[in-house]
């Protein structure tokens, strides 16, 4: 089947054809389609096209158009949750009036937000159905990695092979395996031609790349040999400059268009190697066996760049740059992508301190001159000390005092000296570390009951984050992580931890700063986690451990997970997920006592696990009775604090006694009339997290408007999201694992998310929700299609200037009159 030649001239050339293929991919697509050819539409640099093209299949790579609108996506989702890229290949699905055949994979967490878009927009009826696969491949270096990829594999080809009617063979597997040797093959020649003779320009050569995963594979290799021909008998080529200064190598955020390549081609710059997703790495990937299970399940196939150490990366480039005889990186950012501006900076300097000339390009910018590109970045200027006053003399003395900040006022006697127990823990802690205890820090979703039954000290990165904010500390830590060459605009809330460690001034530090951990530990939730706990690691010295983070890929799933989890975990979550949990808190158990000599002690294992049940069921207790009682006996001013601090201390007597003295309190307080504003007008949902720098916000409105926020995130989910029951049939530590595969979902993930807010703010008797800037949009639209009211405010929950404080406020102000006044009617 010989495809049309895209409204080109006759004579047009076959390097011309791939351009076109190229960036042009829906034409291809209607094309393949009237040529009979079963077309599937993939996204993701690690999708195994090899196994879809064995079965008879048509592959076709989505490719971001990202100066193109997106109408579409951005009326069904907003603006906010998926940047250029994701909303133009959004835009693109929606857009196929084919409803063509989806593969969407986990090689980064945009996909994953897409492919959850889609499931919730196909649920609600926002769009019609479709088939679509998510395949959630792993890429650590693990066994258990590799056996979860093991069964996700074998579901991807089940649905392959029933799209196209076709099973896998041998027979048509050995022809899979030629074509590949083929296109290697042919790639080479090309990276020969482009690095070593210039015959071919970066444009060029990616244009002939891009198009192999977009083209049928007989009609790319036709004009790829062609094109290739052409190039190396071509006398008339405009010259490609070879000068040692304009040869250059470039690596970082990911290329999804040529137009990075035009403008350094432009600007006489020569590209020989492209370390990227979608650059080299694409090609020198792990050779295809003669096992296609094998060979697909191997968690180092196509590893995510993310995933890859930054020194590991920067040595990468460094042998790259050394065999090519190239003195120049250009390591490329993209303010949109969540890893690379964590690593530019720093893997600069490594290149540097080896005699190579790097510069980083942010490409949303024009290139900059060439002196501009590769001058090393001037050191950040540090925050001038704070004077000491007494210090100095008495006309400086004579200064008007600091207007203080408004405190909040808490109601409870129960929470009354969780500020004291909090202190005198952490100096306990400090104290045991000055003795020698090994230390850990742990993201909120690591799965703490282990360390907790090795009697390990540890501190949760978030609540430390909460206690920099609270301690007026935020602003001085992004100047740290930006004079160490870190950004602050990407997680920076999830970097405090990092940035601790540069803090040198115990003066200042919070609670006289966090000693250095022993070990650090993350869940792989975002694209910038690896690399803020990669930096953390080499800087600090501490071991990483990283666990997997697992999707759900199922297209229909409960809604009303509230009520199923708790019981019936091991029937409504995947037992692969589980499974794979599982065995990676096992590997950390093993490192743990390899490197601390303690042991894991089961038994107190168990008895934690109780523990946290009893916790979690108070917390549901107080919030169904809050729900029920009007006026509101507390706002969230007490329940965020009365909630959070003992869950630090998730697992401990203390923290099941502190929730149950909550919950005793608060009845006696709605038995007894006791309210927070008497004169109870609106019930207020807080979509995001606390604002623990300014507490006082939440009763502003009490008086005004008879506002009160009486419900947020912090004892909804843990009255919903933890409890996880066992007896002698079902193991503590699959509980354990079931507690954690799905945190975070419950908070952001569309269909997870919308449905349990909706049904909070129904069975709450909510009036109105304001949410911060993070807000999930599918939760927003849920709340809204229920009947709730939400204002969605352009508001981080630690860093806040005097103007956006006073528009907030207005805004705020207006949303509550229109509350009261709908009421009114």
């Amino acid at each position: 089947m010989t495809l049309a030649t895209h409204n080109l001239p006759a004579n047009t050339s076959p390097m011309c054809k791939l351009i076109e293929a190229a960036e042009n991919t829906d034409v291809i697509v209607s094309e393949l389609l009237q040529s009979g050819h079963q077309v599937i539409r993939v996204l993701g640099h690690d999708a195994p096209y090899e196994l879809m093209r064995a079965v008879g299949l048509s592959p076709v790579r989505l490719v971001a158009n990202i100066e193109d609108s997106s109408p579409l996506a951005d009326a069904l989702i907003g603006t906010e949750t998926l940047g250029r890229r994701g909303r133009s290949l959004l835009e693109q699905i929606l857009a196929d009036t084919h409803n063509t055949p989806l593969l969407i994979t986990h090689a980064d967490n945009e996909q994953i937000q897409i492919f959850a878009a889609l499931r919730e927009l196909m649920r609600t009826g926002s769009i019609t159905k479709r088939d679509i696969h998510f395949l959630d491949l792993l890429h650590l270096p693990r066994d258990s990695s590799k056996k979860y990829n093991l069964h996700r594999i074998e579901q991807f080809i089940d649905w392959i092979e029933g799209l196209s009617g076709t099973e896998i063979n041998p027979e048509n597997w050995q022809r899979t395996l030629a074509e590949q040797a083929t296109f290697l093959s042919v790639m080479e020649q090309a990276k020969s031609l482009r690095n070593d003779l210039a015959k071919l320009t970066s444009v060029e050569y990616y244009s002939l790349q891009t198009s192999a995963f977009i083209l049928p594979f007989s009609q790319w290799k036709k004009l790829a040999i062609a094109a290739i021909n052409d190039a190396n008998s071509s006398t008339d080529k405009t010259a490609i400059s070879t000068a040692d200064n304009k040869r250059v190598v470039i690596a970082g955020a990911t290329q999804v268009s040529p137009a990075v390549y035009q403008s350094l081609q432009d600007a006489g710059y020569h590209v020989v190697g492209d370390l990227q997703d979608w650059g080299d790495f694409r090609i020198s990937s792990l050779p295809l066996s003669n096992n296609w299970l094998e060979t697909f399940s191997e968690p180092q196939r196509h590893r995510p760049s993310m995933l890859i150490p930054a020194k590991d990366r920067a040595e990468q480039i460094i042998g790259l740059a050394k065999s090519a005889n190239v003195h120049k990186v250009v390591y490329l950012v993209n303010l949109e992508d969540e890893s690379s501006p964590w690593d530019h900076q720093v893997i600069n300097k490594q290149l540097r301190a080896t005699g190579l000339q790097a510069g980083s390009w942010y490409t949303e910018q024009a290139l900059p001159c060439e002196e501009e590109l590769f001058s090393a970045p001037k050191p950040a200027t540090p925050e001038k000390p704070k004077v000491d006053n007494a210090k100095v003399n008495d006309s400086e003395n004579a200064k008007a005092p600091a207007k203080r900040k408004p405190r909040s006022k808490k109601s409870l006697a129960s929470t009354a000296d969780f500020g004291r127990y909090q202190r005198e823990w952490f100096q306990s802690l400090r104290s045991q570390v000055d003795k020698g205890s090994p230390f850990a820090v742990v993201g909120a979703n690591v799965p703490q009951e282990i360390l907790r039954a090795m009697d390990i000290p540890f501190v949760v990165n978030q609540w430390w984050a909460s206690i920099a904010a609270a301690k007026q500390q935020s602003k001085r830590y992004f100047a740290l992580l930006k004079e160490h060459g870190y950004p602050t605009h990407v997680e920076s809330y999830s970097a405090q931890g990092l940035a601790a460690w540069f803090d040198e001034d115990e003066t200042q530090a919070p609670w006289g700063g966090l000693p250095k951990p022993d070990f650090i530990q993350a869940v792989i939730s975002s694209d910038a986690t690896c690399r803020i706990y990669d930096h953390w690691q080499q800087e600090s010295g501490s071991d990483l451990f990283l666990y997997e983070r697992t999707v759900e890929p199922r297209l229909e799933i409960n809604t009303n997970w509230w009520d199923r989890l708790p019981k019936n975990w091991d029937k409504e979550l995947e037992k692969e997920r589980i499974d794979l949990l599982t065995q990676e808190m096992f590997k950390s158990i093993s490192c743990l006592e390899a490197k601390t000599g303690k042991t894991f002690d089961q038994q107190k294992f168990l008895e934690i696990m109780a523990l946290v049940n009893e916790q979690e069921n108070y917390y549901r207790l107080t919030r169904n009775l809050i729900a029920n009682t009007y006026p509101a006996p507390v706002s969230i001013v007490d329940t965020m604090p009365a909630t959070m601090v003992p869950q630090w201390h998730r697992g401990t007597v203390w923290a099941r006694d502190a929730a149950k003295n909550f919950y005793e309190e608060v009845k006696a307080k709605a038995e007894s009339g006791d309210s927070v504003c008497s004169d109870e007008r609106l019930r207020l949902m807080w979509v995001g997290r606390g604002m623990w720098s300014d507490m006082s916000f939440y009763q502003r409105w009490q008086e005004s408007h008879g506002a009160v926020f009486t419900w947020s995130m912090y004892l909804g989910l843990a009255a919903d999201g933890y409890i996880r029951e066992f007896d002698d049939n079902r193991e503590a530590m699959r509980a354990l694992a079931a507690r954690f595969i799905t945190m975070g979902d419950e908070l952001r993930m569309p269909t997870w998310a919308g449905a349990w807010y909706a049904h909070e703010a129904k069975t709450n008797g909510i009036d109105g929700a304001i949410a911060l800037s993070d807000a999930d949009p599918f939760v927003l639209r849920t709340l809204e299609a229920s009947g709730i009211p939400v204002l969605a405010l352009k508001l981080d929950n630690y860093n806040q200037s005097e103007q956006e404080k006073i528009t907030n406020n207005l805004k705020i102000e207006g949303f509550l009159d229109s509350l009261i006044a709908k009421k009114s009617i």
